[in-house]
């Protein structure tokens, strides 16, 4: 297969959400054909609810700082999906990703596997960075972690970020289910670092850790956040003290990861990094605060072609981007929202609805997404409907003096960017 006969197969496969199997045995197999790939380098696995794919940015930037190669797996994509896999900070090239995703596809077909997007898209990753010997593997887990394709890895250390509801119809109703389903990454002999978590988080993720022998690392909560001066767009410095090491005066405003909550993030990755030092990886305080302050996520309060995209798809990410907009920004606010039917539509849009100056609701492509009709329940006042996000921009443009806001879903960021390259 070419690059492009590579990406219709795998969409083929169905929706990577609705068509999912949550399971190991298929991955397991798949790993085992493909000659087990993901025993030739250290892996580092983390799950959480909101944060783990900044968290596995900060960790590859830091990492690369030292000089260590990399292999970076994140999902969903935005535009092309070889945004998912980058080998030392560089996506993979799409002749490379077709020579993967054809060899993980001719093993699925003769061992009749039946392998999802997502197990293949997982094994096409592990299998990249061991021909291309990198030397430490960062994988964002999918959903959950007990049955998500990438813990077949076996990740030598893992990280879990803070947890919350969402996909509650795949995971649990409640608190304790869903880190239930996340703990379940942390196994024996594993080095496992956990971001500060509500207190009935932390008993089940402490409860793991007893059951299993291992003693966590919790990410420290010994931070120092300051700004010089407290008006919008003034940048936000944070220092953070660990057991081990101090690191002064990271920048979270003016470099390519805002917001509070990248705090938290980068508090992980902190402890990551250092955890890394028993692997025998020399990393250095500067490296981490390099790493830290170079680190870029798309699609994460990402500021491109002038207008501010934030994949908030959760209550959580949404109370996250509206603190930004209240602390940075000063204009106006032109919000286009799209969702996916399956999420907490009607708490996300009672915490962002109410900041927008000018609402304008929208449905990306996706056989997931709910319609500007069906946003609009949860909506009050004035508001835009629109049948797709081209028509939402050519309204969004008619105020100029506005900083426009696209949110809900990271599928309508990306549809979004795309529309705007063309």
């Amino acid at each position: 297969m070419n690059f492009n006969e590579s990406v219709s197969y795998l969409l083929s496969l169905g929706n990577e959400v609705t068509a999912m199997k949550l399971g190991l045995e298929n991955p397991r197999k798949l790993l085992k054909e493909l000659g087990n790939p993901h025993e030739k380098y250290l892996k580092i696995q983390v799950a959480g609810t909101n944060g783990k794919g900044s968290t596995c940015a900060f960790l590859d930037s830091i990492c690369r700082h030292a000089n260590i190669k990399t292999g970076l797996f994140t999902s969903p994509h935005l535009i092309s999906i070889t945004e998912r896999i980058k080998i030392n900070g560089a996506e993979i090239e799409e002749t490379e990703f077709a020579k993967y995703a054809t060899k993980v596809r001719e093993i699925t077909e003769s061992e009749k596997l039946y392998a999802t997007f997502f197990e293949q898209i997982t094994a096409i990753a592990l299998l990249a960075f061991a021909e291309n010997n990198v030397e430490l593997a960062i994988l964002e887990t999918g959903m959950g972690g007990r049955l998500d394709a990438t813990t077949a890895a076996n990740a030598e250390i893992v990280a879990i970020t803070p947890i919350d509801l969402d996909h509650q119809q795949y995971l649990g109703n409640a608190l304790t289910e869903i880190a239930g389903e996340k703990a379940a990454i942390i196994r024996e002999n594993t080095k496992a670092v956990i971001a500060p978590q509500k207190k009935e988080v932390s008993q089940v993720i402490k409860g793991k850790c007893r059951e299993i022998g291992v003693e966590p690392v919790w990410a420290t909560e010994n931070i120092k956040v300051s700004k010089p001066n407290p008006k919008n767009y003034e940048p936000l410095f944070a220092s953070f003290t660990t057991k081990t090491s101090h690191y002064s005066a990271v920048d979270f405003e003016y470099f390519g990861m805002r917001g509070r909550h990248q705090i938290t993030n980068a508090s992980v990755a902190i402890s990551l990094a250092e955890v890394l030092r028993e692997f025998n990886f020399p990393i250095s305080s500067e490296q981490i605060v390099i790493g830290l302050e170079n680190t870029t996520f798309k699609g994460r309060l990402e500021f491109y072609k002038g207008i501010l995209f934030d994949g908030s798809h959760n209550v959580a990410g949404a109370k996250a981007l509206r603190a930004y907009l209240e602390e940075f920004v000063s204009q106006p606010i032109t919000l286009i929202f799209g969702a996916m039917k399956d999420k907490q539509i009607a708490e996300i849009a009672e915490i962002l609805f109410p900041i927008a100056d000018k609402l304008i609701l929208t449905q990306p492509e996706n056989s997931r997404s709910a319609t500007a009709a069906e946003l609009l329940e949860f909506a009050k006042g004035e508001v835009v409907l629109t049948e797709n996000v081209g028509k939402a921009l050519e309204i969004a443009k008619k105020f100029p003096e506005n900083l426009t806001c696209v949110t809900g879903s990271l599928y309508l960021v990306g549809e979004t960017q795309k529309l705007l390259d063309n």
